[in-house]
């Protein structure tokens, strides 16, 4: 038998203010876009915003519906609209945030299962690693250098051939 570890680094700050000024830019319209959320049966809105390769900035929101969980995450919203307008176009930055009626915004989310998944698609479709910038309305916040790191043992391509 063997055993195996699986580690990863990210940073983690105290507040935007510790932030460089065009991560700081991008968490600050992550937040801005939260309120063009269409989340009327959960009250989470969620935000992200992504700047291209080619200085193309792309943002997606979550998108419920009353036949609840018929919805669509923030980010693959934004993954869609980024593949859309700007096909073949790698993402260098996304930064996503939430707000939420019922729950204090002061701390970082992570991207559900579903997104984790193809969010690595997307890295893995444009050769490029997509870095993550996470955090609420106020508090801490985590940056991650690829979002495949989020998802260790992830299905891909390579399986189905």
């Amino acid at each position: 038998m063997q055993e195996k570890k699986f580690e990863f680094s990210y940073q983690v700050y105290n507040d935007i203010g510790e932030l460089a000024e065009k991560d700081a830019w991008l968490l600050t319209e992550a937040r801005a876009v939260t309120e063009q959320a269409y989340a009327p049966y959960s009250n989470f809105h969620v935000g992200a915003v992504a700047i291209l390769a080619n200085g193309e900035i792309v943002a997606g929101t979550n998108q419920e519906n009353a036949s609840y969980p018929v919805g669509i995450c923030a980010e693959r919203v934004l993954l869609g609209n980024a593949a859309t307008l700007y096909p073949k176009v790698s993402i260098t930055t996304i930064a996503i945030s939430y707000n939420s009626d019922s729950v204090k915004s002061d701390h970082p989310i992570f991207p559900c299962g579903m997104c984790r998944q193809v969010l690595l698609e997307y890295e893995t479709r444009v050769n490029n690693p997509i870095r993550l910038i996470l955090g609420g309305m106020e508090g801490k916040i985590h940056v991650i250098g690829t979002a495949s790191l989020l998802l260790p043992f992830a299905f891909t391509s390579e399986e189905l051939f």
